[in-house]
């Protein structure tokens, strides 16, 4: 799985939407976004406000992993 921070990237590019209007949305300095961009890990409540803002769930992105993973293990 890529960094989380370079899908959520990835997915404000989809949806068209630009730094500031994601940064006014999340509370975060829009150079604190571009920090988040690089991030392999993020704060959960920050990510729980993210998927509500893009609409999109970023947890089960884990919980995808964790299955695949988990399914591996005897």
């Amino acid at each position: 799985m890529d960094p989380i921070g370079q899908i959520i990237k990835d997915e404000l590019i989809a949806q068209e939407r630009s730094v500031a209007w994601f940064s006014r949305k999340i509370h975060l300095d829009r150079s604190n976004v571009y920090r988040l961009f690089q991030k392999n890990s993020i704060d959960t409540d920050l990510l729980r406000r993210i998927s509500q803002v893009l609409r999109r769930d970023f947890f089960a992105l884990y919980s995808e992993e964790l299955v695949e993973e988990l399914s591996k293990t005897p």
